[in-house]
């Protein structure tokens, strides 16, 4: 179901997006099409980073600062998410579609910094790739991709990784340096991901130098930008690499950018007035009925020609859900489970408490309904049905509520909207079900750590695509990443969902020759898992996108991904006749 925004004014898709006009500097320089050099893009994160170590990075604001730092063998396009070359110049699949066989560009050189001789980086060799995936197939407490990347993937992966006891040894069997600028990857199975997974940023390339000297606090790539600084709590600075290898389609040199500055404030509210204040170049996320306010107050700012802002609105590969930990009573009990799921009028959450924010309830599956070809309407999930979620109930022991245990709810600080959303649930659990269930609110750092550790009974969650494929949704219900251990962490797998049948059709999936039978067996499993009601989806996301219109190839995707050595900042002249309207 998709919300309608009521503004007189037409929201135009455009492929550009913005920054503070003050930004573009004395210094602009020129370059091919039009486009110019210099000045700082002002970017917000409503959360601190976790990490910038690729191989830990799980959370989505750590991975746009660390997109810019480092590089893979491959990356996506910002325009449409396609796979594109970064570090390899091109590569060959044999037959088998198992033996991929990438030339690294040459030229290509490590940013800068202390841990090489005399601080100047130094070029890249297919010896990099080979250590910089054999530390991310290393068993270690920071290391949290494995099993989203080469875990059942390539050809010894899976014993290198047994064997390593938090350090490498020895060498991957299905990763050979043919020269210098050539290596090969061997699969266990044809993968229409695996090239997906090479783009994440837990597979940049990093050098042994730099992980020698600085561990997993390390900020070392060949990216376009340089970390240079975090300033206090509430800012990190990244500035240009000179020395970048990068060319536009024109052969302009890349980035076009000075620098760019990413602040970390927490609430939207701060975050909107910045914006209008110049400090920002972005705002993602804003509710619906702010930007109406925004845009009805300040109407000629969205008109003008040019316009000072422009707005965007777009579905997203992202979906919430609450997880339930099935370690322990009461979750353990599937009843209960589908009772909460049942009890839940998502409708209401997407019209009340988002107002409208929202490409619709998650009435069916944990994946989007934003992949092609992917009928996620075959997912029949939870819709609200009161006297089904209390009958569930009694059944599972808690007649009308009574005997049911203390159960909490954690969800992390970012905003009223989680809050508001938490308050709208625990109100309709209450009047459905007569269950009383508490709630935390934590710093997101602590959340992601407790989830893994299943330190409460209930966590707010949200999925945002890695890759443009269901799989990525699947993967974090897929019992092979759980441990057998309950002390030890697990991730992405939290609620430690366990179905043997839903992990086998999940792998025929992954492993399927073509898309439409990757999808059959995908739909198959992901019906598996909601029928076992290890989450409650909530909504899947759709998010306005407000930018100001002096930023150029900002671009904006369902994945959220960003590149910003493409970014450029040019004020766009006035339409003809403009200073003659303004006369009158």
């Amino acid at each position: 179901m998709k919300k309608t925004l009521f503004i007189v004014l037409p929201l135009v898709m455009l492929y550009t997006s913005c920054s503070n006009p003050t930004n573009t500097t004395d210094s602009a320089r020129v370059a091919k099409g039009d486009k110019v050099y210099g000045g700082t893009l002002r970017i917000n994160e409503t959360e601190m980073y976790q990490t910038l170590y690729p191989a830990a990075i799980t959370d989505i604001g750590s991975a746009h600062i660390a997109n810019q730092i480092y590089e893979g063998l491959v990356k996506f396009n910002p325009k449409d998410l396609s796979i594109i070359p970064s570090i390899a110049e091109k590569w060959d699949i044999d037959a088998s579609g198992t033996i991929y066989t990438f030339h690294l560009k040459k030229g290509i050189f490590f940013q800068d910094n202390e841990c090489f001789p005399e601080g100047k980086g130094r070029e890249v060799k297919a010896s990099d790739v080979s250590y910089s995936f054999e530390l991310l197939c290393t068993d270690s407490k920071d290391n949290s991709n494995f099993s989203a990347t080469f875990k059942d993937r390539v050809v010894g992966a899976n014993k290198f990784f047994e064997v390593s006891k938090g350090k490498p040894s020895g060498a991957i069997e299905g990763v050979k340096i043919i020269d210098d600028n050539t290596i090969s990857i061997t699969l266990t199975a044809p993968s229409s991901s695996f090239l997906f997974a090479l783009a994440s940023p837990s597979a940049s390339i990093i050098a042994k130098e730099a992980f020698d000297k600085y561990g997993v606090d390390m900020k070392v790539g060949t990216g376009p930008f340089v970390f240079v600084e975090k300033a206090g709590e509430d800012k990190v600075i990244l500035k240009r690499n000179n020395n970048y290898y990068g060319m536009d389609s024109l052969g302009n040199q890349l980035p076009f950018l000075d620098s760019v500055v990413i602040s970390f404030l927490p609430t939207k509210k701060q975050e909107l007035d910045n914006f209008q204040n110049g400090d920002l170049a972005m705002i993602i996320g804003l509710p619906s009925e702010s930007i109406k306010d925004l845009v009805e107050s300040q109407i000629g700012n969205f008109q003008n020609k040019p316009p000072k802002y422009i707005l965007e609105r777009s579905p997203e590969m992202a979906s919430q859900y609450y997880e339930f930990n099935l370690t322990k009573e009461p979750f353990n009990n599937v009843k209960v489970r589908k009772a909460f799921s049942y009890a839940i009028n998502r409708n209401k959450i997407v019209e009340d408490v988002l107002k409208g924010e929202a490409y619709g309830p998650g009435i069916n599956g944990i994946s989007p309904p934003s992949f092609k070809g992917y009928d996620i309407t075959k997912v029949i999930g939870y819709d609200f049905d009161a006297e089904k979620a209390k009958k569930l109930l009694a059944e599972a022991g808690y007649p009308n509520g009574k005997g049911f245990p203390k159960v909490k709810i954690e969800l992390n600080s970012g905003g009223s909207k989680n809050a508001n959303v938490v308050l709208e649930i625990q109100k309709q659990l209450m009047d459905v079900l007569n269950v009383n269930v508490d709630f935390e609110v934590v710093p997101q750092k602590q959340k992601l750590e407790d989830e893994k550790y299943a330190r409460a009974e209930i966590f707010r969650a949200a999925w945002i695509a890695d890759f443009p494929s269901p799989e990525n949704f699947l993967w974090i219900l897929y019992g092979a990443t759980v441990p057998a251990d309950i002390n030890q962490p697990s991730f992405p797998n939290t609620p430690r969902y366990k179905n043997p049948e839903f992990d086998k059709l999940f792998e025929a999936g992954k492993s399927a020759k073509t898309l439409e039978e990757s999808y059959d067996f995908f739909i198959k499993a992901e019906q598996l898992m909601m029928d076992d009601a290890p989450v409650m989806v909530l909504w899947y996301d759709e998010n306005y996108r407000l930018v100001k219109s002096n930023v150029h190839n900002l671009f904006s995707n369902p994945m959220r991904y960003r590149d910003y050595s493409l970014v450029y900042l040019k004020d766009v002249a006035p339409a003809a006749g403009k200073k003659e309207e303004e006369k009158k």
